[in-house]
């Protein structure tokens, strides 16, 4: 069986994992969550990077950090996962859903400013597969009506737009390193931080809603509870695995892309024939190959290819179930405007296993298998 999913690994975890339980720090900010958010700076630009429990945890801090109240309202797309919502959500906020692109999956950037209300206060674009929204657009329309940007960046680590990395143009960017990414830690995130001035403040709710990340700085001589705060420290454990993986990040991503252009290759004969679709990446964006995806005709063909892949010993699966069809999002969101393409494009995706490791005659293997359903099917 070919797994959907085979989370990273790369063979110096657990000699990390082990020198984070010698130092006798297990607890979070040690050796290896100092160590992580230092490289997530270096390698995003970012102000501050600061590793959390969980790219929802990091999203709603970003909320936090936005001063998201109760009646406020945030656009974003409803093609994404249901974190994206209910950082939001949960301040009382509501989901302002708009369509997206049929293109990229992405939100589609053009239906955002006639989404805005008096009551919006920030705008939350995902960046589907690792591609990019239309950052430059996204952000002269915060700038004109003085709205807070907050990135979800789930999938995008290693990836760019104009030669920027994801999650650095908002005001706040989020990042995964779940298993299914490309880089992990179990479960886990990041918070990437714009601008200086709102590191204390994040510093403070990531400990707790206290001062004490300044008085292991040697910055003041005890700690207290100063503001609200909750607990969204990964223990030096988990960081230690990622770090492993963060070390070769070239490596990892070289070989994901290896596999991602080995399936477009073999099967772009489907996609000139008009049979199936394949991914669209921007010219002035790089991805990082998070996933590779093909489109079917409509959910009845995908439901037939899933169940001839696995007949196959092949796993794939579909993806996002509109968030604004689901009863939460029925009761604490709203689409703007009309569900052109985001039902319509989600039936139709289909997610091909694409993971560190995969082996080209894998990639083959479902390729021709793919190819072979076409060539088969009534």
């Amino acid at each position: 069986m070919i797994n959907f999913n085979v989370p990273p690994y790369t063979g110096r975890e657990m000699d990390y994992i082990k020198k984070a339980v010698e130092n006798q720090k297990i607890c979070g900010d040690g050796e290896f969550t100092k160590k992580c958010n230092a490289w997530l700076e270096a390698k995003t630009g970012t102000a501050k990077a600061l590793l959390t429990t969980s790219c929802t945890h990091a999203t709603e801090m970003a909320a936090i950090l936005a001063d998201v109240k109760p009646g406020d309202e945030v656009i974003m797309p409803s093609y994404t996962f249901v974190s994206t919502a209910d950082a939001f959500v949960l301040r009382g906020a509501t989901a302002v859903f708009t369509d997206i692109r049929p293109d990229t999956m992405n939100i589609d950037e053009k239906l955002i400013e006639n989404a805005i209300t008096d009551r919006t206060v920030a705008i939350a674009p995902v960046h589907y597969a690792g591609v990019s929204c239309e950052m430059d657009a996204i952000m002269e329309i915060a700038k004109k009506y003085n709205l807070k940007v907050i990135e979800d960046a789930a999938q995008g680590i290693m990836s760019t737009y104009k030669g920027r990395a994801l999650g650095t143009f908002g005001d706040y960017g989020c990042l995964s390193f779940h298993e299914t990414k490309n880089f992990s830690m179990g479960e886990g995130g990041a918070l990437l931080i714009r601008d200086e001035k709102n590191i204390e403040d994040a510093e403070i709710i990531r400990e707790k809603g206290t001062n004490r990340a300044k008085f292991f700085r040697g910055q003041i001589d005890k700690y207290t509870w100063v503001e609200k705060g909750s607990s969204y420290l990964p223990s030096d454990m988990n960081a230690a695995y990622l770090f492993a993986q963060l070390e070769l990040a070239d490596e990892i991503t070289a070989d994901r892309m290896s596999s991602w252009n080995r399936y477009k290759d073999a099967l772009t004969v489907l996609a000139e024939n008009g049979r199936i679709e394949l991914p669209f990446v921007p010219e002035y964006c790089t991805h990082n190959a998070h996933m590779f995806y093909i489109k079917c005709a409509d959910i009845a063909e995908r439901t037939k290819l899933i169940d001839f892949l696995k007949s196959n010993d092949i796993y794939s699966v579909f993806h996002y179930i509109p968030l604004h069809t689901a009863p939460a999002g029925v009761k604490y969101a709203r689409f703007d405007g009309e569900d052109r393409y985001t039902t319509k494009e989600s039936e139709r995706l289909l997610r091909l296993p694409l993971y560190y490791g995969l082996k080209p005659e894998q990639v083959d293997y479902i390729a021709d298998k793919v190819k072979e359903f076409y060539g088969t099917r009534d």
